[in-house]
Parts: structure tokens; C-alpha cells; sequence
């Protein structure tokens, strides 16, 4: 199971995260944008493109976010991901709380150009359901 820092740190990771991309696309070394708390287009989406990414945070090293076929931690494990991985949100669903223990029930289905399944929202950049429910329908 994952484990993540406190939501607050998540804030003050993703404060910094975003500052020293700025930072480094000012000196010319990276052109992505910085972190934002919201779903947003996948990297590489071309103009139009409905698609919704996020990244994965909050995973502490040695760690990693684990997608499964169903929301709940019980379910087959499908693939493994770290901080900073893209995951395409294909709709949000309620199931197990996260692994951490702040009762967060949000799960996002996601996919990648190998597989697809569902993690918990907690370990993602989206921002909250007050962000994405208006982006991303529920699953059916």
C-alpha cells in the first residue's frame, strides 16, 4: 500500500514543485509546465483533445501507487507507479479509504497506453472532487 506525506505537505511539495519548475523554465532547462492541482490535457494531447491527465505525488521513496482492477485495496494489482508518473483520469468513483488513513474514498479510473484500473485519488495532483467533478464524469 502506499503511504504519503500529510495534505498540507502535499500543498507545500506541490508549492515547491511548481516554483522550481518555473525556476528551471526560465533557465531554459525543462518546457513542461509547472504542477498544477487539476486534472489537465495529457502530455502530448494535441489541440482538442479531451483527454484528462494527472501526476502521481505523494509516494514516499521506496513506495509506490498501486493501480487495481477494482477501488478497493483487495483487488488484483495491475501496475505500479511513482511521484511524477502521468495517468490518463478516465471518471472518479467512491470505494476503500486511502492506505494513509485520512478517509479518502475518491478513486480515479486510469489508464496508460499498457493497461487500465483504478487508484486511489488521494496519491494524485487533481486538486479534489470540488475541482474535477465539474472535468470528469462518474463511472458507471
Amino acid at each position: 500500500m502506499p503511504t504519503s506525506r500529510p495534505r498540507t505537505s502535499r500543498r507545500r511539495s506541490a508549492a515547491a514543485a511548481g516554483a522550481a519548475a518555473a525556476l528551471l523554465t526560465g533557465a531554459g532547462l525543462f518546457t513542461a509546465a509547472p504542477a498544477q492541482a487539476a486534472p489537465r490535457p495529457c502530455p502530448g494531447a494535441g489541440p482538442g483533445d479531451p483527454a484528462r491527465c494527472a501526476q502521481v505525488i505523494g509516494i514516499d521513496p521506496g513506495s509506490a501507487l498501486v493501480m487495481r482492477t477494482e477501488p478497493r485495496y483487495g483487488s488484483t494489482e495491475v501496475a505500479r507507479y511513482g511521484n511524477g508518473q502521468w495517468l490518463e483520469l478516465s471518471c472518479w468513483t467512491t470505494g476503500d479509504p486511502d492506505a494513509d488513513g485520512h478517509g479518502y474514498r475518491y478513486w480515479m479510473q486510469v489508464s496508460t497506453p499498457r493497461t487500465w484500473g483504478y487508484v486511489n485519488d488521494w496519491y494524485l495532483d487533481t486538486g479534489g472532487p470540488n475541482t474535477w467533478k465539474s472535468q470528469l464524469p462518474q463511472c458507471r
